[in-house]
C-alpha cells in the first residue's frame, strides 16, 4: 500500500475544498482479563467519526458508558465491528446495536464480526444475539480479506493470530486521508508487512512491555518488528494489559520511535487523534498540548 503523501493530500484540499478530518476516539486503552476486571484501564474500545459516519469497533465493557461520557451519541452509529469472540471486545455489542437501531425502532446499521462473534465455535457461544443480529440493514461475517463499507469508509479484515482462531485485524481506507490499521490482539505475522505495510496510522494492541512475551499477543519486541516491516507515518499503542501499565506505556512508546524511526504514541483512555493534513494527537484534558505528527 502507498501512503497518501502531503503533495496527494494538498491537491484533494484544492479540488474538493476542506479536508475531511478522520477522528480516532481512544474510549478505552486497556485490554486483558485483569485490566478489564480492574478498570485501571477503560476497555470500550475505539470509535472512529467521518464526517456524518460513526463506527465503534471492539466496544467491550463501558464502551456504552464512555461513548455517552464523550458526549458521542451512540444513536449516531452507522456500524458496529467486533474483531472477536472475547469480552473485553465484545461485551457492549449489543446495547450499541439496540442504540444503533434508535431502540430497535428502526432497521438500520451494519455489524461486522469476526466468525466466532456471529455464530460461535467449538470454545464460545456467539457474542452477539440473533435477536440483535435481526435488528440491523447488514451483516458481514469477517474473515482475513473480507471487505466492507460504510459511508465513505473501506474496511478489509486482515490475518490475526490469537487464541481465538477467527480473530481479524483491520485496515480502513479513508478518502483523501490514507490507510488506518488496526491490528486487534493478535500475535506478530510476517504478513503483516504486506497489509500494513505504508498505512497512514497504524493501531497497535500491545498487552505487554519489553521482554514479557505472551502467546497469542504482541509485547513491546513484537511492535518494534511490526513497526521496523511496515514503517507506518504513525503508531499509536493501545489495549494495554497490567504489566504494561506498571512498565509505563509511555516509556515503550519512546523506545519504539527512537528505535523503529516511526513516531509512536502511547494511548490514554480519551485522547482522540486527528487525521487531516497532518497528524493531530490530543490529549483527554483540555490543557494537555497537542502532538503534532508531518505523516
Amino acid at each position: 500500500m502507498v501512503p497518501f503523501g502531503l503533495e496527494t493530500r494538498a491537491r484533494a484540499l484544492g479540488e474538493a475544498g476542506a479536508l475531511n478530518p478522520l477522528k480516532i476516539h481512544f474510549l478505552g486503552t486497556g485490554g486483558g482479563r485483569f485490566a478489564t476486571i480492574t478498570q485501571l484501564r477503560r476497555t470500550a474500545g475505539l470509535r472512529f467519526e467521518h464526517g456524518g459516519t460513526h463506527v465503534h469497533v471492539d466496544p467491550g465493557p463501558g464502551a456504552l458508558v464512555y461513548s455517552n461520557w464523550a458526549r458521542l451519541n451512540p444513536q449516531r452509529l452507522d456500524a458496529v465491528v467486533v474483531t472477536h469472540c472475547h469480552p473485553d471486545h465484545y461485551t457492549d455489542a449489543e446495547v450499541l446495536v439496540e442504540a444503533m437501531t434508535h431502540g430497535t425502532r428502526d432497521k438500520r446499521g451494519i455489524i461486522a464480526a469476526s466468525k466466532s462473534v456471529l455464530h460461535g465455535d467449538e470454545d464460545s457461544h456467539k457474542s452477539i444475539s440473533p435477536y440483535h443480529q435481526g435488528l440491523v440493514g447488514s451483516i458481514y461475517p469477517l474473515e482475513p480479506g473480507s471487505v466492507f463499507k460504510v459511508g465513505g469508509l473501506s474496511f478489509k479484515a486482515i490475518e490475526a493470530k490469537h487464541s481465538d482462531s477467527a480473530t481479524v485485524g483491520l485496515t480502513m481506507k479513508v478518502p483523501e486521508i490514507g490507510t488506518v490499521g488496526y491490528t486487534s490482539d493478535t500475535a506478530y505475522v510476517p504478513s503483516f508487512l504486506e497489509h500494513y505495510g505504508g498505512s497512514r496510522l497504524l493501531i497497535l494492541c500491545t498487552l505487554r512491555p519489553r521482554d514479557n512475551p505472551l502467546r497469542y499477543h504482541m509485547c513491546t519486541d513484537d511492535v518494534l518488528k511490526v513497526l521496523e516491516d511496515a514503517k507506518p507515518g504513525c503508531a499509536v499503542l493501545t489495549h494495554f494489559g497490567m504489566m504494561m501499565m506498571r512498565a509505563d506505556p509511555e516509556a515503550e512508546a519512546t523506545y519504539l520511535e527512537e528505535a523503529s524511526g516511526v513516531p509512536t504514541v502511547a494511548a490514554k483512555d480519551g485522547m482522540v487523534v486527528v487525521l487531516g493534513e497532518e497528524i493531530e494527537v490530543r490529549g483527554p484534558r483540555k490543557r494537555d498540548e497537542s502532538r503534532l505528527i508531518d505523516a
